[in-house]
C-alpha cells in the first residue's frame, strides 16, 4: 500500500470536523473484520464491528494454499458487510488484506473474486502491515517507545516506534496459526524458529529496557485471560500493563486450565481459546529474545493505524484523550466550552503539578459536566463509570482513576469511590479529591456558564485560599458557595477567604 493510499481527503480537514463515516474490511489470517468509524477524525468511534472466523490461512504452511472452506465461508462474511457498509451509510470502503492472502499461491485468485463483488483490495505487504499496526499504537499513545508486536493468524510483524514515527519493521512467517504446526516438532522447536529469526534479522535485543507492545486478537485474548486471573479490577484491556514473566506463567498455566474454564472468561472470544497456548508460547519467546522490559496490551492496531498514517500533521499532534474527553463533554455537558474554561480556573491551585498530571486534571474538566441528567443520587456514579470504564486511549489505569476521583468528588459524594484505591496510591487519590473540589465550587459558583469563570480568580495566599470576585458579583457568594469554597480550602489545609472588586 502506498503512503497516503487511504484517506486522501482528509488533508483539508478540520480537526473536529468528520468527512463521512469510513469502513475498513480487514482481511486476516485467522478473521475477517468489518469495522465502521464516525466522529472526529482524530479520534473516532466505533460505529459498527463485526469478525468472523474465516480461518483464511488454516493450513497454508503445509499446502500454500487459502483454504476452499474458509474461502467460501470468507465470501459469505465479505458479502455481507459489503451490503451492510452500504446500508450504514459508509462514506468510503477500504478493504486490507495481509499474510494469508499476501502468501497463498491461490491469493491472486480470491482477490478476482472480490473484486467481482465490488470489493478492490489492497494487499500489504509484511513491512506495511508492521507500519500500520506501528501506526496504531502511536494513535493510541503518542508517546510509545518500545517495540510493537502485531500477532495474526499468518505472520508476526514488529515495528520500533518512538517520537510519534514508526521506525525499523519486519514481518516473520510466526502468525498463531503456524506456532501450532511448528511447536509440534519437537519441545525447542518454536524457540529455535524465533532464535534464529530475531537474530539472524537483527532484531534479537533491539527492544532491550522498552515496552513491548502487544497487538492483535490473540495477544488481546491472553490479556484478558491474565487480567481475570490476577483479579484486575478494571474490564478494560487497553494499557493493561504486565511484567514479561507473566507470559511465561501463561504457558504453564495454560498447560493445565480446563478449556471449559476458559468460556466462563468474560468478554473472552471462545473462537480465541484455542490459539491460548500458541500465542503465549510465542510471546514469552519474542519478548524475552527482544529483552523487553514489560508488556503492554493495545486495543488499536492495523485498522486504527491505517486511518492514523493518513491524517494531516496538525490532526495527527492532538492529544487523543483531550480530543475524546472533550468531545464527549460537548455531547453530554450543557454548556459546549465549560471544561476548558473550567481547567483554566482552577489551574493556579496546582501550578506544582507535572505535565502528565495537568493533561488528567485538564480531561476530568471536560468531562464535570456529563451525569447532570443524571437522577442527582447517581451523578456522582454516573461520572465514576465515565472515567473509569470510558472509550479512552492515551490514558493508563492510574489516569483513569485519578479522572474517575475527580468526578466522583465533584458531585458531591464523600470517601474513597470503589476500584480507585486499587490503582492509585494515597497521595494521589487526596490530589484528585482537589481536582473535584475545586471543580465543584467552580461548577456551583458559574452555574455552569461563562461569565463568572472570567470574571473570577482562585489563589493561595499564605494560609488562605482566596476566592476573588469582581466588583458587584458578591451576591454570587451564596451559601451553597461558601460551603463548597471551605471544603476546598480545608482539603489544602487552608482557610476561606472571598475578596470582592
Amino acid at each position: 500500500m502506498k503512503p497516503g493510499y487511504l484517506f486522501r481527503s482528509t488533508a483539508s480537514r478540520g480537526a473536529d470536523q468528520s468527512g463521512g463515516r469510513v469502513g475498513i474490511i480487514d482481511i486476516g489470517s485467522n478473521s475477517i473484520r468489518l469495522v465502521v468509524y464516525d466522529g472526529p477524525i482524530r479520534i473516532p468511534s466505533i460505529l459498527f464491528n463485526e469478525k468472523v472466523m474465516a480461518g483464511l490461512g488454516k493450513g497454508l504452511a503445509s499446502t500454500g494454499m487459502l483454504d476452499p472452506a474458509s474461502v467460501e465461508r470468507a465470501f459469505v462474511a465479505l458479502d455481507r458487510f459489503r451490503l451492510v457498509a452500504e446500508k450504514i451509510g459508509v462514506a468510503s470502503l477500504h478493504t486490507v488484506a495481509t499474510a494469508a492472502v499476501r502468501d497463498a499461491t491461490n491469493g491472486t485468485d480470491f482477490l478476482a473474486r472480490a473484486a467481482g463483488i465490488g470489493l478492490d483490495v489492497s494487499v500489504l505487504t509484511g513491512e506495511e502491515e508492521a507500519e500500520m499496526a506501528g501506526e496504531g499504537v502511536i494513535a493510541a499513545f503518542p508517546d510509545a517507545d518500545g517495540i510493537v508486536g502485531d500477532l495474526g493468524g499468518g505472520s508476526l510483524e514488529l515495528a520500533r516506534v518512538s517520537g510519534g514515527k514508526v521506525r525499523e519493521r519486519a514481518s516473520f512467517p510466526l502468525g498463531v496459526l503456524r506456532v501450532a504446526e511448528i511447536r509440534g516438532r519437537g519441545p525447542r522447536a518454536l524457540r529455535t524458529v524465533v532464535e534464529h529469526r530475531l537474530q539472524e534479522t537483527g532484531w534479537s535485543g533491539r527492544g532491550k529496557g522498552l515496552p513491548f507492545y502487544l497487538v492483535g486478537g490473540s495477544w488481546r485474548a491472553l490479556a484478558r485471560l491474565l487480567m481475570h486471573t490476577t483479579g484486575y479490577p478494571l474490564p478494560i484491556v487497553h494499557g493493561y500493563t504486565m511484567p514479561v514473566t507473566t507470559a511465561q506463567r501463561a504457558v504453564r498455566a495454560l498447560a493445565h486450565i480446563d478449556k471449559a474454564k476458559l468460556k466462563e472468561i468474560p468478554q473472552l472470544s471462545s473462537s480465541r481459546a484455542g490459539s491460548l497456548p500458541d500465542a503465549a508460547a510465542l510471546l514469552a519467546l519474542v519478548s524475552r529474545e527482544l529483552g523487553s522490559s514489560h508488556l503492554v496490551a493495545s486495543a488499536y492496531g492495523l485498522r486504527e493505524g491505517v486511518l492514523h498514517r493518513n491524517l494531516p500533521p496538525d490532526v495527527r499532534d492532538l492529544d487523543p484523550l483531550i480530543c475524546a474527553t472533550r468531545e464527549e463533554g460537548q455531547r453530554l455537558g450543557r454548556f459546549p466550552e465549560h471544561g476548558d474554561l473550567l481547567d483554566r480556573w482552577i489551574a493556579p491551585l496546582f501550578s506544582g503539578e507535572s505535565a502528565a498530571d495537568a493533561r488528567l486534571r485538564h480531561a476530568s474538566c471536560l468531562l464535570a459536566d456529563v451525569g447532570w441528567r443524571a437522577h442527582p443520587e447517581f451523578r456522582a456514579e454516573r461520572g465514576l463509570e465515565t472515567a473509569l470504564h470510558g472509550n479512552w486511549v492515551g490514558v493508563d489505569a492510574r489516569g483513569r482513576a485519578m479522572m474517575a476521583q475527580a468526578l466522583f468528588s465533584s458531585f458531591g459524594a464523600d470517601g474513597e469511590p470503589p476500584v480507585v484505591p486499587m490503582l492509585v496510591s494515597p497521595e494521589d487519590r487526596q490530589v484528585a479529591v482537589r481536582w473535584g473540589l475545586a471543580m465543584r465550587l467552580g461548577q456551583r459558583l458559574s452555574g455552569g456558564v461563562a461569565a463568572p469563570l472570567r470574571t473570577s480568580a482562585l489563589q493561595v495566599k499564605g494560609s488562605t485560599l482566596s476566592l476573588r470576585l469582581a466588583a458587584g458579583d458578591g451576591a454570587l457568594y451564596g451559601e451553597a458557595v461558601e460551603r463548597r469554597h471551605k471544603t476546598l480550602a480545608a482539603a489544602f489545609g487552608l482557610r476561606a477567604e472571598m475578596v470582592e472588586g
